[in-house]
């Protein structure tokens, strides 16, 4: 007999909430708790933050990744903390599968070492 031990977050609790509760229970640095909260909270605004993310998928995730490159224009190691941030919330916080191949358009900005 096999037991699955995936954590669940409550879900009488917002999406915020889930979200902190599940870094909390994986024990992840207060600071990335921080970053991903935050790109979690740019995600929901970027979409008027009137649509739930498990409303959304793999299409919404890739063009809010290319809007930071086009838009933003931020660095590439940024651009993959955002996607770290968001397969985080699809896997671990709403337990969707967004499938293989996000494919936004990629940063071509490096980042600078002092």
């Amino acid at each position: 007999m096999e037991i699955n031990t995936k954590f669940k977050p409550n879900p009488e609790y917002r999406l915020m909430d889930q979200v902190r509760e599940v870094l909390r229970y994986y024990h992840y640095a207060y600071r990335t708790e921080q970053s991903y909260s935050s790109w979690i909270l740019q995600y929901v605004k970027f979409y008027g933050g009137k649509t739930h993310p498990k409303d959304m998928g793999k299409n919404e995730v890739e063009r809010f990744l290319s809007y930071l490159t086009e838009k933003r224009n931020v660095a590439a190691a940024t651009q993959k903390q955002a996607l770290n941030a968001l397969i985080f919330l699809y896997k671990k916080v709403l337990d969707v599968d967004l499938g293989d191949g996000i494919a936004p358009t990629r940063s071509k900005r490096r980042s600078f070492s002092h």
